[in-house]
């Protein structure tokens, strides 16, 4: 088995030719829509980030290639995509038919469109966490020990306390 990737030359280097030059194409056409995006390995195949957060990802299989820009983007183009085999995020083709340089393009910006439309990574980190913490929700416990905690049953429905609080008193079933 190879060494993991560390750069997306590393991932790109072991596949053949045809597979090689179709994703250092899709590569281009990335960079091209999103030139402030930084590459990255993420979950061992080459991803591009803005932000800290993951933009798109792309990579190689036993017999096809794939992009990965995320559902949105293939809802918002689904018309210009029936002819690939698609799925929630993903979309599978060919090495020897790529994606077209322009389609990439639109699917890159829709993301991006769709990532300027959501609240930044910061903002949503340990302020958010101390926001539910003051607003008396617990942090970290499950909404059925939230619920087991406060007395109001678990998610089953049973009664409160299970397993929780103080023994039963004497003479109370």
């Amino acid at each position: 088995m190879s060494p993991k990737p560390k750069t997306i030359d590393d991932y790109l280097a072991p596949l053949s030719s045809e597979k090689r030059v179709a994703l250092e194409n899709l590569r281009t056409a990335i960079q091209s829509a999103a030139p402030k995006a930084q590459e990255c390995i993420s979950y061992g195949i080459p991803a591009f980030r803005i932000d800290g957060r993951l933009l798109v990802a792309f990579g190689a299989a036993a017999n096809h290639c794939a992009f990965y820009p995320g559902a949105y983007p293939i809802t918002a183009h689904r018309g210009e995509l029936e002819a690939y085999d698609t799925s929630k995020g993903t979309i599978r083709f060919q090495a020897r038919s790529p994606l077209p340089a322009k389609l990439v393009r639109k699917l890159v910006k829709a993301r991006i469109a769709e990532h300027a439309a959501r609240q930044p990574v910061a903002a949503r980190g340990a302020s958010s966490i101390r926001a539910r913490a003051l607003s008396g929700i617990r942090v970290g416990l499950s909404a059925r020990h939230q619920m087991q905690r406060s007395g109001a049953g678990d998610a089953r429905g049973r009664a409160g306390n299970v397993g929780f609080g103080p023994p039963p008193q004497e003479g109370t079933p």
